[in-house]
């Protein structure tokens, strides 16, 4: 299924690519190309008259966009390995969402969109986030409660945004990003002349959250308007704890729009997505309404650190995903297969990442924490809409209750 089907000698030069404390979501291109095989990547639904055309067999990708590929998702999962044991150290408290296994995805639509186009995404968003302009002491300042990080501290794990991006977070509540997404594509669709093509939304939830009411409510409104909406299901096999096949009398996510065409896509394989993405950003541009996708992927890690993610699959399982599947070696296989690497400088790149993402940790840990109780009460409600008139609540509930802030 992912076997190369034309290999040159390597290429003597070398391109150098961003580090973890740059920007990373935007992917180059250049280089000598050479062409990979996805058959079996896409099943469609209701798309045999599809007028833009269905993802290719095979399709080709340079050094410099593999190299970004790779590099982008090892730092994700660098990133995910950390905030593992910092978690674990109790530097970062709370709900703690991990992306280690789905890296493939969140790379694979960044590289098919651009920052006009809107995500918004679950609770399991560091990864987005950083795809979506971040840097790792970004977000690991915003894990660790700092004034650096993405919400000043304030959101946490669940709650990463960046306007300047269209990156409109992650949510708290299962689902609950679908609606909000439905109205990011309403305002692109708003907003472009008519006959023009329009910015894209994409709303991506878990399996879990896929029978949600107001998943279908939301459906129903893009088919009615003809929304430039995708509804993205990563199904990782388990919503929390529960596998599909016990929590979804309707396994196939793909098809769940009803009258709204589908695809599913090998999330594993960057490429795939990539490729699969660029479909369906073109289809719904064009103004031929929403579009369900659905990834086929694993994660690693349990639901969240509260979970070990043993107690319901044996680590047989994980470990068989791991050596057959993961898309951080399908990606260093394709460049090695192609000749645009080699075994041993990919282990070189991988362990200056490592140096890359510590000396970040350091960073954000040596970042600016809240300097008064009373930053709590800042940028909670607006009196005109704007950050110049803000009303100060006289309480702040904390956790625990005995805790509480009075103003």
């Amino acid at each position: 299924m992912f076997a190369l089907r034309t290999v040159s000698t390597a290429l003597s030069r070398r391109t150098v690519v961003p580090a973890a404390s740059s920007s990373i979501g935007r992917f180059m291109s250049g280089g000598d190309s050479h062409t990979f095989d996805i058959s079996g990547s896409y099943t469609t639904h209701m798309l045999e008259d599809s007028p833009v055309p269905l993802p290719s067999e095979s399709t080709s990708a340079t050094r410099d966009e593999l190299m970004s590929y790779f590099r982008l998702m090892y730092t994700m999962r660098r990133m995910e390995i950390t905030c593992d044991n910092e978690y674990k150290a109790r530097a970062i408290r709370g709900f703690c969402h991990l992306y280690d296994g789905q890296e493939a995805i969140a790379t694979g639509i960044e590289a098919a969109f651009d920052h006009d186009d809107s995500w918004i995404t679950s609770y399991r968003c560091h990864c987005v986030a950083l795809t979506r302009g971040g840097t790792v002491s970004k977000v690991l300042a915003e894990l660790f409660g700092m004034r650096d990080g993405y919400t000043k501290g304030r959101g946490g794990s669940m709650h990463f945004y960046n306007k300047e991006h269209n990156f409109y977070g992650g949510q708290g509540i299962v689902g609950a990003q679908v609606p909000v997404g439905t109205g990011l594509a309403f305002a692109n669709k708003y907003k472009t002349p008519p006959g023009e093509k329009m910015p894209v939304a994409i709303a991506c939830y878990g399996d879990g959250a896929a029978n949600q009411g107001q998943i279908w409510e939301s459906a129903n409104m893009a088919a009615l308007w003809k929304l430039p909406q995708i509804y993205c299901i990563e199904n990782n096999q388990y919503g929390m704890g529960t596998s599909v096949d016990r929590h979804s009398s309707h396994m196939e996510y793909y098809k769940m729009g009803n009258i709204i065409p589908g695809i599913k896509m090998d999330g594993m394989n960057v490429l795939a997505v990539r490729e699969g993405m660029k479909f369906a950003k073109e289809y719904c541009a064009s103004g031929n309404g929403p579009l369900y996708v659905e990834m086929s992927t694993y994660r690693y890690h349990g639901h969240s650190m509260s979970d070990p993610g043993t107690t319901y699959r044996n680590r047989e399982e994980i470990a068989a995903t791991r050596s057959k599947r993961d898309p951080i070696e399908w990606c260093k296989r394709m460049m090695i297969e192609a000749g645009f690497e080699d075994a041993n400088s990919l282990k070189a790149i991988e362990k200056s990442i490592r140096k890359e993402v510590i000396a970040e940790v350091a960073k954000a840990k040596g970042s600016t924490p809240p300097e008064t109780v009373e930053e709590l009460w800042n940028n909670v409600y607006s009196l005109d809409g704007t950050k110049d008139k803000e009303e100060k609540v006289p309480f702040m509930r904390m956790p625990d209750y005995h805790k509480s802030v009075h103003a």
